[in-house]
């Protein structure tokens, strides 16, 4: 269970626990202000934490698109992050070279969505002994990431959650069917995935759309129906930011949004 790590925070909470952070580390300064303040709301309003930020950016669909500022200097910034507000960082991997790499600054390995069923690249980051996050492939029915969580318990570890991230809708579009949350708590604790099951991928210019609008719609929904956890891209100029912008809330409406969904949480218990 991802809620067994040690450094989490309000680990008796009976609330939802919360990843988040940037899409991508894009500096130092900007990782630590996100950080501080989601820290600062988060034991306001005793949420679990977990930040978050991508040391790499290796799904781009344009070979001009920002793809990080150097992969040691980006990990850095993480552990200085967790070691600074002693909280868990998560980060995602691509190759299975990078498992035992970024094992060494992250308490939390992701696992894109696109790479999900890459059976060495999940056995790899379930043998570094760290808690590994699986995301649902867009492809995938819920029932199906059983045996994404069964390859990570095979290999010794019982530290894995799933997250859902919307399923491919068309071609240029995602949809989200809620019955897929407690299908899946069968198999893992879940995780919605509230900012990228709002993009619009493959846009005609090469940069993914989204839908910002409804993040508090698709996170009351999930909360409602039980998730375990929710995941939330922030940053506090998201027309700035360097990767996901289109669809990531705004630092300074994260506040408003934990408040509410707090609320929705106690009234399901």
């Amino acid at each position: 269970m991802i809620l067994s790590l040690d450094k989490i925070q309000n680990t008796n909470s009976n609330n939802f626990f919360l990843i988040a952070g940037p899409c991508a580390i894009e500096n130092e300064e900007l990782s630590i202000r996100i950080a501080e303040k989601l820290v600062q709301l988060t034991q306001k309003y005793e949420i679990p934490f977990i930040f978050k930020g991508s040391y790499k950016k290796a799904n781009r669909s344009r070979i001009d698109s920002f793809t990080g500022i150097g992969d040691e200097k980006a990990l850095k910034i993480l552990q200085k992050v967790a070691d600074k507000f002693q909280i868990p960082v998560t980060t995602d991997i691509h190759e299975t070279s990078e498992a035992q790499m970024a094992a060494a600054y992250v308490d939390v390995l992701q696992i894109p969505a696109f790479l999900v069923r890459q059976t060495d690249l999940v056995v790899a980051a379930a043998k570094t002994g760290k808690a590994v996050t699986l995301k649902k492939g867009q492809f995938l029915s819920p029932e199906s990431m059983k045996f994404p969580v069964e390859k990570v318990l095979d290999s010794g570890n019982h530290q894995v959650a799933i997250i859902e991230r919307g399923t491919t809708f068309g071609y240029q579009d995602l949809v989200v069917d809620f019955r897929g949350i407690p299908i899946m708590k069968a198999f893992a604790p879940v995780i919605m995935d509230v900012t990228h099951s709002l993009q619009q991928p493959n846009q005609s210019s090469g940069v993914t759309g989204g839908n910002p609008q409804l993040i508090e719609t698709i996170a009351s929904a999930a909360v409602a129906v039980g998730a375990d956890g929710l995941f939330i891209e922030t940053h506090p100029e998201p027309a700035l930011a360097k990767s996901d912008g289109a669809n990531m809330l705004p630092l300074d409406q994260m506040e408003n949004l934990l408040q509410k969904l707090v609320k929705i949480r106690q009234a399901v218990l």
